[in-house]
């Protein structure tokens, strides 16, 4: 691993550890969201708040953060940095060190990962999370299959980042294993339902 790899990976960490839902719900006044709903820092626990507009730029941010990642790590150290810069960002999102390293699930910065560097896959992801969303509304059903829709774009386009996605689809549903749990209980609670 050369030494601009490393900055990259460096870059991507630093930028994707930003917890906006945190940073926004205090700077709106509405607390820690850590001791709201599900204690996650995401933005479906951030619309728990009961502010959408909070919410929805929760997501837009997260997705954000990792996008500019990888495009600052390109400029900066070459076209070759762009995977490890999207790594860092994700594992900066899921494991932010500032955070003892209790971060969000991921779904929507593995979407700004895919934006610049697989289009395609971006907007199949997008669709994917969108759809399942409107009509399931459970969020973690979204979120997940549109985290595993990544690699399977990637083997469709034969992309080089094929492996890389896998690892992340992976990484999205770890972290999303309490989740599952409560699914296969049907406890797992539906957007726009209060949670008992």
């Amino acid at each position: 691993m050369t030494r601009e790899m490393l900055f990259a990976l460096a870059l991507g960490y630093l930028l994707g550890s930003i917890p906006f839902g945190l940073v926004l719900t205090r700077l709106a006044g509405k607390g820690d969201i850590r001791n709201i709903g599900s204690g996650n820092i995401g933005a479906t626990n951030v619309l728990r708040t009961g502010s959408r507009l909070l919410a929805v730029l929760t997501l837009i941010l997260d997705c954000i953060k990792a996008t500019v990642a990888i495009l600052l790590a390109g400029r900066l150290f070459g076209h070759d940095s762009a995977a490890f810069a999207a790594a860092g960002a994700l594992i900066g999102h899921l494991y932010p060190v500032w955070l003892k390293f209790r971060g969000g699930k991921g779904a929507a910065t593995l979407l700004g990962i895919l934006i610049p560097l697989l289009p395609i896959a971006a907007a199949v992801y997008a669709i994917i999370w969108i759809l399942l969303l409107l009509t399931l509304r459970i969020s973690s059903v979204a979120g997940m299959s549109a985290a595993v829709s990544a690699p399977i774009a990637a083997f469709v386009l034969h992309s080089t980042y094929l492996p890389m996605l896998l690892g992340f689809a992976v990484l999205v549903l770890w972290k999303h294993r309490e989740n599952i749990l409560r699914l296969r209980r049907g406890t797992e609670p539906r957007i726009g339902r209060v949670k008992a």
